[in-house]
């Protein structure tokens, strides 16, 4: 399935996170012009406007970007030098890799197949990987590799290092689609901000197992779900999305189980999307989102 046809080859985004600092907005602005880019979006965000930090998203259009992009680099390394800053530029025509954890519970997967089929989702799927088979017919009916690499607490090491030889070179980020095992600080190390989780809005009510039978019991009016890049404070990373419905009291924990399904589908999906679309800035623990 070709994927780039919906994408705008002269197209590209750039991320920036700075200290505040007089001048920046017209020094990014001007060298863009100096390529005579046309930017066609443009947000920012200060946490202080005298001493906090600086975020700013700028989608432009460049007819030579195929050509420049190399040149655009550099020159934005060299004024990284002047105004400390970080940076990322991202051709829009370049499709990113997202593999695909998960374990018996398939309902985020199947959602991220469907969106990705009806190109919703404009990422490449090179693999799923799972800890369990349930799951391998219906990835193989989309025409995606689906491996199994079992886990348990004697073979983690291993199994990591399976699951990590076929990454290689083959993804830009991971989802971890309701995928029921903790990823060790040495896997987490290997792709930064780069592996998206999904999770019940419950914490930290409830942690543990069995937490919508406890709910229940609780009697809880809302139910949540948590879409946030991993890191080695378990569930504790970044958020990049999250959401709540309305729950009562004629709902028995099987009907709140199925609510939380549907609104961790489309946090996680959500997520996915600016991520792919580079509107995510990780500072700190948290992100700047501009959707």
């Amino acid at each position: 399935m070709d994927r780039n046809m919906t994408k705008n080859g002269n197209r590209a985004v750039l991320l920036i996170s700075c200290p505040e600092r007089l001048g920046i907005i017209s020094a990014v602005s001007n060298l863009l012009f100096s390529y005579k880019a046309n930017i066609v979006q443009f947000d920012q965000h200060t946490t202080d406007s005298r001493d906090g930090m600086f975020f700013m998203r700028i989608q432009f259009d460049l007819d030579t970007l195929p050509e420049a992009y190399p040149k655009l680099a550099q020159d934005l390394s060299a004024m990284a030098e002047e105004y400390p800053m970080e940076w990322r530029l991202s051709k829009e025509s370049q499709i990113k890799r997202m593999a695909i954890f998960v374990s018996k519970m398939d309902h985020c997967l199947v959602e991220l197949l469907w969106r990705w089929k009806s190109k919703e989702i404009l990422v490449d799927i090179p693999m799923v990987i799972s800890n369990h088979p349930d799951a391998k017919e219906t990835v193989e009916a989309y025409g995606i590799p689906f491996y199994h690499i079992p886990m348990s607490s004697q073979s983690k090491e291993e199994s990591e290092r399976a699951a990590l030889a076929l990454l290689q070179d083959k993804v830009d980020f991971i989802v971890l689609a309701r995928y029921m095992q903790i990823l060790s600080p040495r896997f987490i190390a290997k792709y930064p901000n780069q592996i998206i989780n999904i999770h019940h809005s419950f914490l930290p009510a409830f942690i543990g197992a069995n937490p919508y039978q406890r709910a229940f019991t609780r009697g809880v009016k809302l139910i949540g779900a948590t879409a946030h890049y991993v890191t080695n404070d378990l569930d504790e990373g970044p958020i990049i999305e999250q959401d709540v419905i309305r729950v009562n009291h004629r709902q028995n924990e099987t009907d709140l189980k199925v609510a939380g399904r549907h609104v961790e589908r489309n946090v996680l999906a959500q997520a996915i999307s600016w991520h792919v679309e580079d509107k995510v800035i990780v500072y700190g623990n948290k992100t700047i989102v501009f959707a």
